[in-house]
Formats: structure tokens, C-alpha cells, sequence
């Protein structure tokens, strides 16, 4: 598709990335909406939604070119894609913080789930710098052990925020979110009164939006890179850059909406649950790569996004543990400090592509 769309006019691609970018958007933050909804009716924890379901259902487009890199032999594209998006996809919470939420973001969230959720994307990106420093080691069906590790520890990581998604050990005694109203809860799958109607509609909404943001955003990432090969821009730092806010942009849509519904949980949970999906790939990946285990082809560049990874979520992970409403130019101090890593790590990123 890359290849049909750049023989193209430049102004033809141009307007598939328009309408692409405006479907994923529209797409969006109506699946943030359906998330709400469905988590209110059936009693899931918005934390959980988000980290399961909506990152889910963004990251579909990820996941595709993922696996389709990875068939092809792609191994730098497959890596590159999943690991330096981390640090981007991380940094939507701190322009959400900075454009929309009145206080610091980290202060909403009413229970431990969302600081659980960073600590855990943490231990697996420890894992991979881990693996990345020891070597990785083959098994007889072609895939690596650690790739086999790290996706087991995914469906154990699913497991445990399942059940302590209802399971809430604490609740902060001052709470931001504590006067914001409380939808009401359906009876037996009847209509709650929200205006959605039935469960089962809500449920078939939210499947076509995600099929909405994966066609929508499988023709954005091809608009994308072929716009970069139009122009020249193909293996340069701002064509790197345009391809990874288009795999990014179901979830800036999907946070925003989210945030402004006062669903803060599920936003959150949104992004750290994507870029924890985004790890568990390295599995599926692995198994459609052919030769050597794929994560033997991290280079220095990737690593340095896993530790970038790393230093955003831990920033995170401090501001829901200490729960400050502190802002600092209309934001969190750890938004601001997630968006000045992330600038630096763009710098970094600069030098890796030689950019001039």
C-alpha cells in the first residue's frame, strides 16, 4: 500500500493522511466514550478498561505493521516501532495534563491500579535491557526464551490487574475526583439511562470503532511513510518522527476523550496499558521472524528508548504514589519533567539517525 500511495501526487497522499488522521480522531473518542459507558454498566474498573480494552483496540494499527515488519525480516523497523514509541505514547499524558486537566493528572486516579500497572511496564522493560545485556537464547521453534518470558509475564500481568482491579487494597483520604458525579448502574442489561442503549449496542459500537482506528490507522501509517518517501524524508529524523505520531494518534485521541469525560483511570491506563502490549509483541514478532531471535537485533539506539521508557514511567509512577497537585506552566512537575526526557530523548534520537 506504501508503494501504490507514493506513486501517487503528493497532494493525493496528503488527503488520505487528512482523512485517515480525522477517521483515528472521530474513531477515537467515540471508543472512549463506549469504554465509560460498558465499565460503568458491567462494573469494571476504568483503570482495567483502559488497560486491556481500549489500549487494546488503539494499538491495533501498531500491531499489524508489527507483525507484517516482523514476517518480512524488518527486525530494526519491528523493534524501533514497538520500543521508541514508549516514551511518545508516555508524553500524551503530559500534553493532556498541560492543555486539559485543572490539576496535576497523577492526583485523579482514586486507586492504586494505575501505580501497579507502571511498576509492572517497568520490570518488563527491565527485562528486555536485561535480556539486550546478557544475549538472548534460542529454542528449537525458532523463538527466543526471554521473548517467551516476556510474553508469559504479560498474561500473568493481565491476570494479577484483573483481580486487583477489584480488589482495592487503599483509597486516598483527599481525593480530587471525589465530587464528580456517579453514572448510574444497569440492572439485569437494562438501559441505565445514559443514552447509549442496550449493553449489547454499546458492546458492537465499540467493536466498530476499533475496526474504524484499524483501517483508518492502517492507511495513516502508510500516508505517513509515504509522504516521508515523496519528500525525502524517508530514513531521516522528521520522517522517523511523522511515522511515530501517526501509530500514536489513537491514543492522543483516545486519552483526550477520556480525560475529558473524567475517566483520568482509564487515560492513564490507556497509554501504560499500550505500551505494555507493546512489549508482550515481542512474542508474536518473534514467532513470524524468521533466522535469529529477534530481540538479538536491538542496537544502541533502541536500548537507550527502553531506558527512556524506563525514566518516563518511573516519573509517573513517583507522581500516583505521592499524588501532588503541584502544577508547574498549567501542569504536573511530572508531566513537566516527562516532556523535558522526551525532549531530550528526540535529541537523542536526532543524533542516532544522523540527522543533519
Amino acid at each position: 500500500m506504501i508503494s501504490v500511495l507514493a506513486q501517487l501526487p503528493l497532494a493525493v497522499t496528503l488527503g488520505v493522511f487528512i482523512v485517515a488522521a480525522t477517521g483515528v480522531w472521530l474513531a477515537g473518542t467515540r471508543l472512549a466514550l463506549y469504554a465509560d459507558a460498558i465499565a460503568a454498566r458491567k462494573r469494571i474498573g476504568q483503570a482495567f478498561m483502559g488497560l486491556i480494552f481500549v489500549a487494546a483496540a488503539t494499538s491495533l494499527p501498531e500491531l499489524v505493521t508489527t507483525l507484517v515488519g516482523a514476517y518480512a525480516g524488518e527486525a530494526q523497523l519491528v523493534l524501533g516501532n514497538m520500543f521508541g514509541g514508549i516514551t511518545m505514547q508516555t508524553a500524551i499524558l503530559a500534553v493532556v495534563d498541560l492543555l486539559i486537566v485543572t490539576y496535576a493528572l497523577t492526583s485523579y486516579p482514586s486507586g492504586p491500579t494505575s501505580a501497579l500497572e507502571a511498576t509492572l511496564l517497568i520490570v518488563l522493560l527491565a527485562m528486555l535491557l536485561a535480556l539486550h545485556s546478557v544475549g538472548e537464547f534460542g529454542l528449537p521453534f525458532g523463538i527466543g526464551l526471554g521473548t517467551l518470558l516476556l510474553g508469559l509475564a504479560y498474561v500473568g500481568i493481565v491476570m494479577m490487574l484483573r483481580h486487583y482491579d477489584g480488589v482495592q487494597s487503599w483509597v486516598p483520604v483527599e481525593r480530587v475526583d471525589a465530587a464528580l458525579p456517579r453514572r448510574p448502574v444497569e440492572q439485569n442489561g437494562a438501559d441505565s439511562g445514559d443514552g447509549y442503549g442496550s449493553t449489547a449496542s454499546l458492546v458492537v459500537g465499540f467493536a466498530l470503532m476499533a475496526t474504524a482506528i484499524l483501517l483508518c490507522g492502517l492507511a495513516l501509517i502508510a500516508s505517513s511513510a509515504a509522504i516521508a518517501e515523496q519528500t525525502g524524508l524517508g530514513s531521516s529524523f522528521i520522517g522517523m518522527t511523522l511515522l511515530a505520531t501517526a501509530t500514536s494518534l489513537p491514543e492522543v485521541s483516545t486519552t483526550i476523550s477520556a480525560v475529558r469525560i473524567g475517566a483520568y483511570s482509564m487515560a492513564i491506563s490507556n497509554v501504560f496499558g499500550s505500551n505494555l502490549l507493546m512489549v508482550a509483541m515481542v512474542l508474536p514478532a518473534d514467532i513470524v521472524y524468521g533466522g535469529a531471535p529477534i530481540l538479538g537485533a536491538i542496537d544502541q539506539g533502541t536500548a537507550f528508548a527502553i531506558i527512556s521508557g524506563i525514566l518516563v514511567t518511573s516519573v509517573y509512577l513517583a507522581g500516583l504514589i505521592i499524588r501532588s497537585r503541584r502544577t508547574v506552566l498549567r501542569m504536573g512537575v511530572d508531566s513537566a519533567l516527562v516532556l523535558l526526557i522526551y525532549a531530550i530523548t528526540l535529541a537523542v534520537f536526532y543524533h542516532f539517525s544522523g540527522a543533519t
